[in-house]
């Protein structure tokens, strides 16, 4: 009986010396990967008529955030939403900041990848989106890489509804932007 159990930590030992040797490789797998030298540059709590919806931090490895380089726009929701919701809101602010119509096949196209790059949410959940500039950007739900959006004119006016001076949430705005400070 005791060779039978002898096996068993040896076995032990191998998974966890596999994990130890794995966990890096999906640490880059990460959106800090694609952020490396980002730093927290400001977070702050959105509220709608007193209903708390989301905490934001934002990550930029520069103090001054714009879209010249890359960052990272994290969400933690505080409530259930779903995912048509999220889509159909970002929609509408994305149409407001524009200022003109979008063009109803540009339209179509944004709202089938925000639909690949959201997912229902609930207290808890985590959607980080990345800025990549020239390049588009890149949606996390829970850490894990969900959906990869090639479209540049789309990640600056998905962006921009939280860091465009016309937001619909301008103290929002300045605490993500650090300008409270």
């Amino acid at each position: 009986m005791a060779t039978l159990l002898r096996p068993l930590p040896a076995a032990l030992l191998a998974l966890l010396l596999l994990a130890c040797v794995t966990a890096p490789a999906c640490a880059q797998g990460s959106w800090r990967a694609q952020v490396p030298q980002a730093t927290l540059i400001g977070s702050g709590d959105f509220s709608w008529f007193g209903f708390s919806v989301y905490n934001a931090k934002l990550w930029s490895p520069v103090a001054q955030v714009d879209f010249s380089q890359p960052f990272a726009l994290e969400l933690t929701y505080r409530r259930r939403i779903s995912r048509d919701t999220l889509v159909d809101t970002s929609l509408d602010e994305i149409r407001r900041l524009n200022g003109e119509p979008l063009d109803r096949e540009q339209q179509a196209d944004w709202v089938r990848q925000m639909q690949q790059a959201f997912v229902d949410v609930e207290d808890g959940t985590r959607i980080t989106g990345v800025f990549l500039p020239g390049r588009g950007c890149r949606f996390y739900v829970n850490g894990q890489l969900q959906h990869v959006i090639e479209d540049d004119e789309f990640a600056r006016a998905f962006f921009a509804i939280w860091l465009d001076p016309q937001t619909r949430s301008p103290k929002l705005r300045a605490a993500l932007l650090g300008l409270n400070r």
